[in-house]
């Protein structure tokens, strides 16, 4: 009777039955084995069943969540565990048996993938010995893509090249400001606005100056300023400078587009409430129309020819007013142009008066041929002339730059200052002589109090002065020197400076700058646009009670310093036109 063996009797003969491994069978599929590495350790002994284990541990470690449940589970050829439930303990197993092919036993060798395959298919690798570190950016990685950032995968606004740009002030400081390529105007000026400590009030540009052609415009809020650079000539350059007439005509229309100027091709129904939207809107055809002198292209004589602007361009007729097609000739195009303003037209180009315009090819860098060089009557007439060619060109961007600086401020409350400029809705006239404050409505009582107003601060001052002073033959200066810290004091400049300067940053009313007087040494002058005209009144001292004081009205309304008589002018017209709403500020970069 011939004895069965045991199961564990029978596995242990398989063990010593099976073939001698050669070092060839342990590299994978596809991977050729090293044989100057093998053949050279042929004598040295493998413990195939401590390699197992080694490999075992090491996927237990990386996948805690499958780890392996017995001995004998069956690993696929990437190294990980099948998926099947572990029966319960204490029963057996009612899963059928893994095919040959797929099942391992312990004494056989298993097919370990090697590290440059598992690199090459993108897979991720860890060794046994490095401990498993969680990806602290799991956003950035998608379910099938590697935890490391590959090139491309930034967004665009963050792999945008920076480059830096020159920018300079009116009293001919500058400062190099690194930006990124997409960054507009506006996104440039308040930044500028935020590093100068300046009052961001919505109404700093930027210039584009062109010294040796003479010209300079302001660029749109919309503009990117590498863009512009890029066309820019050698000595070219931007300032940064207030402009409060920028979005000016969205506030009173009729001011800046006179009637007989302006003619429609259908009339509209609401006049000159609806000038704007016939603007803005591409369907509708505004013209304007008028007298213009005319530099010829190449020469230097100026002819003075009837001229209509459309969206199409800049026309002039050929045979007096006509504007039949026939008789109209185009002098420029609005499309690849830019529109300036002449620095100084008559020394250079020999214009016929101080309000010249050009229109001027985007191409054009430094040559002067192809420079389109127009001059209007007055200031009134380039005015109209130029805000109808941006409206024409750019349409309702204007209007979303209008816009759109009262919608961010709210967004960006770190970057933005208070605006702390005089508005003539936000200040009323209040009576403070009670127990409670309330507003004065009457015009006569607000003006009668403002009276006694001046008065008051007169002899505040004058108690102050006393016992500010170091004795009484010499009494304390600070009035006299005071208004010198302040912005709207521009010192010792000329007529034609202050009207430049006014010019410059808007003829809008209200706009004033202080300057001392050059016909009297104690005497100042108050230089104030109203109407898009220039007026200068002078401020003369006047002597009180040994006191020195100034006024606008021939002593009638007196005040110690000129700090008070520029705030009681913001709230109060007086003898003024209007009243005191912008001031000239240089800001020194």
């Amino acid at each position: 009777m011939q004895r069965k063996k045991a199961p564990k009797q029978v596995a242990l003969d398989q063990v010593e039955q099976t073939p001698p491994v050669s070092p060839r069978d342990l590299a994978g599929p596809g991977f050729p084995a090293q044989p100057d590495r093998l053949t050279n350790h042929q004598e040295d002994d493998v413990d195939l069943e401590a390699l197992v284990n080694d490999v075992s541990a090491s996927l237990e470690s990386l996948y805690p969540a499958c780890s392996m449940q017995s001995e004998t589970v069956p690993l696929l050829q990437n190294g990980q565990h099948a998926r099947s439930q572990p029966p319960p303990s204490g029963t057996r197993s009612l899963q059928p048996q893994a095919s040959p092919r797929l099942q391992v036993q312990r004494s056989q060798p298993v097919h370990i993938l090697a590290v440059r395959r598992l690199q090459e298919e993108g897979e991720q690798f860890r060794t046994s010995s490095l401990p498993a570190i969680p990806n602290p950016f799991p956003e950035l990685c998608g379910p099938g893509s590697p935890p490391l950032l590959t090139r491309g995968s930034l967004p665009p606004s963050q792999a945008a090249a920076k480059q830096e740009v020159k920018i300079f002030s009116e009293d001919g400081t500058s400062k190099v400001v690194e930006i990124l390529a997409d960054m507009t105007a506006r996104d440039l000026c308040q930044l500028l606005v935020y590093r100068s400590h300046c009052v961001d009030d919505n109404s700093w540009t930027l210039v584009e100056h062109h010294p040796h052609l003479g010209l300079e415009r302001y660029l749109e809020d919309h503009e990117l300023v590498v863009q512009v650079e890029s066309t820019l000539a050698s000595d070219s350059k931007f300032l940064f400078r207030k402009n409060y007439a920028k979005y000016e005509f969205f506030k009173n229309p009729t001011n800046f587009f006179p009637e007989q100027m302006v003619t429609w091709c259908q009339q509209p129904n609401g006049g000159h409430n609806q000038l704007l939207q016939n603007f803005l809107n591409c369907s509708s055809c505004p013209e304007i129309q008028g007298f213009l002198h005319v530099k010829d292209l190449g020469k230097k004589s100026w002819r003075k020819l009837y001229v209509c602007l459309r969206r199409s361009g800049l026309y002039c007729s050929t045979k007096g007013v006509s504007k039949e097609p026939r008789h109209l000739q185009l002098l420029a195009g609005l499309e690849d142009s830019s529109i300036f303003s002449l620095i100084a037209g008559r020394k250079q180009y020999c214009a016929p008066t101080d309000y010249g315009f050009c229109i001027k090819p985007n191409k054009v860098r430094s040559e002067t041929k192809e420079l389109r060089l127009l001059c209007a009557e007055d200031e009134q007439g380039r005015t109209c002339w130029m805000t109808a060619c941006r409206l024409l060109k750019y349409g309702m961007l204007l209007y979303q730059n209008y816009r759109i600086p009262p919608q961010r401020k709210p967004l960006l409350p770190s970057f933005s200052t208070p605006v702390r400029s005089v508005s003539e809705n936000s200040l009323v006239a209040m009576d403070f002589s009670g127990q409670t404050g309330r507003v004065i409505e009457n015009p006569a009582e607000a003006q009668s109090a403002a009276l006694e107003e001046g008065h008051a601060w007169r002899k505040r001052s004058t108690r102050m002065n006393i016992l500010s002073s170091q004795s009484p033959l010499q009494p304390s200066t600070l009035s006299t020197v005071i208004h010198r810290t302040q912005h709207w004091f521009h010192g010792h400049i000329s007529r034609e400076e202050s009207h430049r300067i006014i010019k410059q940053q808007g003829l809008v009313d209200g706009l004033f700058l202080l300057r001392d007087s050059q016909s009297n040494p104690k005497a100042f002058v108050l230089t104030l646009c109203h109407h898009q005209k220039i007026k200068n009144f002078q401020i003369l001292p006047c002597e009180d009670d040994g006191q020195i004081y100034f006024s606008l009205d021939d002593g009638n309304t007196k005040f110690s310093d000129l700090i008070q008589l520029v705030d009681f002018y913001q709230l109060n017209k007086g003898v003024l036109p209007c009243k005191l709403r912008h001031h000239c500020i240089r800001v020194a970069l």
